[in-house]
């Protein structure tokens, strides 16, 4: 044989190796790094159970049949901010990862979303509450879901005020979101005409919570706003309850509660608390289908609206991905998010607004009396369904450098 015909033969042979290799091989890989609380207050209502969400978007996604590799990796950022940024820089710089989920901590997040900008990934946030992450922070590679500290507000402040509650003492958690949860309450408050009394700033991951507690009962005001979340939240109303605080006529606010947080408190302490909430896992067959699956892989827990933020977000990028067959660019990538509306089984029909808002309804609720409650983690009755275009703070007022 010529060489000639030799170098051909080779060519073919080479060739053939390569077709074999590209389909052998998935047209995109992703790497999504779950940056959460495994281990502290927070790691109830996101944590572990994050990792599950995460994973049953990618099997519900069914990534492999469309030629899509997709792993998912689990981070603890310990509710400090340079740890989740050392962990995000070598998930980023090192180990090829693509995109942020979950964040709970509005300080973490914060600086989680300035790295992503930076390297130009993508930061898809349900965990941090603060409405600054869509205001004055928001930027092109972040995409908010689930809930923010101006919904929460504008939610549970109003309905409060409306049945009387017209005068708040507010137990702050001492960092960003709380922070945020504050001031947009406050400002919900005073807009229905009710009046702020005062206010403490409380260490975040306190376990007494005592003499703060006496601050607020000594305000005399009609309702204590507790603008704090996970273990905070749960400890501070045991404790109130120790204290007698709504047998003396004080009513508490609860203005960031998850399931997880009812369940740790029992519906005999938790009972007759008023909030708004952005997801519930027993309004329909696709929720409660959700939920049995997940618990089943989460120790029994049920998930709450973060669990389900982190499945709805995930599912929605990983359509993006397939859409663009490309992830290199975050920007790229969340403006594909923001152009396709949302459509899951969680949320339902929605869409991603130009500062980066998921969109959707929310729902204020009631928890039910021991005797109401029927079965494991029936928790909730709905009160009122607030529309997606009033649930959410208005484009035009949060001030994002993204929106013309």
């Amino acid at each position: 044989m010529s060489v000639v015909r030799l170098r051909h033969a080779a060519l073919i042979t080479l060739g053939l190796m390569a077709s074999t290799a590209m389909a052998q091989t998935p047209a995109t890989s992703v790497k999504i790094g779950v940056l959460s609380d495994m281990s502290s207050l927070y790691a109830d209502t996101s944590g572990p159970g994050s990792v599950v969400a995460a994973r049953l978007a990618v099997e519900d996604f069914n990534a492999a049949a469309k030629g899509m590799k997709v792993e998912v990796v689990g981070g603890d950022h310990q509710n400090k901010a340079d740890v989740g940024a050392s962990i995000v820089r070598q998930w980023y710089d090192q180990d090829s990862v693509d995109v942020i989920v979950d964040i709970p901590n509005s300080a973490v997040a914060l600086a989680v979303g300035e790295i992503s900008r930076d390297k130009n990934k993508v930061m898809l946030n349900s965990g941090a509450g603060t409405s600054d992450l869509t205001g004055p922070k928001c930027s092109p590679n972040t995409i908010h879901w689930s809930y923010d500290t101006w919904m929460l507000a504008n939610g549970t402040g109003k309905a409060i005020v409306k049945q009387g509650g017209d005068s708040w003492f507010f137990m702050t958690t001492d960092y960003a979101f709380g922070h945020s949860l504050e001031r947009d309450t406050m400002a919900v408050v005073t807009k229905e005409g009710g009046k702020i009394l005062g206010n403490v700033r409380i260490p975040l991951n306190t376990q007494d919570f005592s003499s703060f507690l006496l601050q607020a009962q000594s305000s005399k005001s009609k309702v204590i706003g507790l603008a704090n979340a996970g273990g905070d939240f749960t400890n501070s109303v045991k404790q109130a309850a120790e204290f007698g605080i709504t047998r003396g006529g004080q009513k508490l606010a609860g203005l960031l509660v998850d399931i997880s947080d009812v369940h740790s408190l029992g519906l005999q302490t938790a009972q007759g608390l008023t909030y708004t909430e952005s997801w519930y896992w027993d309004m329909n067959d696709d929720t409660r289908a959700f939920a049995k699956r997940f618990a089943a892989q989460n120790g029994g827990k049920y998930p709450g609206k973060i669990h389900a933020g982190v499945y709805s977000s995930v599912i929605h990028y990983l359509k993006a991905v397939e859409a663009l067959k490309a992830k290199a660019d975050g920007v790229a990538v969340v403006k594909k998010m923001k152009d396709t509306p949302t459509d899951d089984k969680l949320f339902g029909k929605g869409v991603v607004r130009a500062d980066g808002r998921k969109t959707h309804p929310v729902y204020l609720v009631e928890i039910k009396t021991p005797a109401e409650s029927k079965y494991a983690y029936d928790y909730y009755k709905i009160m009122a369904t607030i529309p997606a275009d009033e649930a959410f703070r208005p484009l035009k007022d949060g001030n994002c450098p993204l929106v013309n």
